[in-house]
């Protein structure tokens, strides 16, 4: 773990470089000196609570988000490591790769049906994007359907009712991102 100066230094810069302002500006924000800013965001200065509350306030986050270590560069994750999500007595199986994360605006997972499965979703916000791993699928969207086959994809609006279909004798897999605009989270 990362000594508290250096991911508080580190946090404070990236929030100021994320949304453009100037040392004058986040000085003008908060009425934190700039000077003080400055050595902060070096990590030369280890700032008092009352003046993290100031930054906090005036940049109007939490407080703790200036102590919040950040993700890793690298996530390398295993099918075999993830516990699935399950419907229709284990035939329809979601495997969720990356979460959903209040900082990021989707998520990935890789769905799983067996033969003859049939999953009605429910409507949803954001936009659904499905490619096609193995096997065959066949997606209806508002009693249009779609066959999909390994290599091919699809994208749709979450909000339009649609079902997941394994007709085959062989198992169906996919990848599935949702995507949640800004708007909608």
């Amino acid at each position: 773990m990362e000594n508290i100066q250096g991911i508080i230094s580190k946090n404070l810069a990236n929030l100021r470089k994320r949304r453009n302002l100037t040392l004058d500006q986040v000085s003008e924000a908060t009425g934190v000196s700039k000077a003080m800013l400055a050595q902060i965001e070096k990590g030369k200065s280890n700032p008092t609570v009352a003046t993290l509350w100031k930054i906090a306030n005036g940049l109007q986050v939490s407080f703790t988000s200036f102590m919040t270590e950040s993700e890793p560069q690298v996530k390398q994750i295993s099918l075999t490591d993830i516990e699935p999500i399950t419907d229709n007595e284990g035939r329809y199986r979601v495997y969720p790769f990356f979460p959903f994360h209040p900082d990021k605006k989707f998520e990935i997972y890789v769905t799983e049906l067996e033969p003859g499965c049939f999953h009605q979703a429910k409507t949803h916000l954001g936009e659904e994007y499905i490619v096609m791993k193995n096997g065959e699928l066949i997606m209806d969207l508002q009693g249009q359907r779609y066959t999909l086959a390994s290599g091919d994809a699809l994208q749709f609006s979450g909000t339009v009712p649609h079902s997941y279909k394994n007709e085959t004798a062989e198992p169906a897999s996919f990848f599935m991102l949702m995507f949640y605009p800004e708007n909608e989270i």
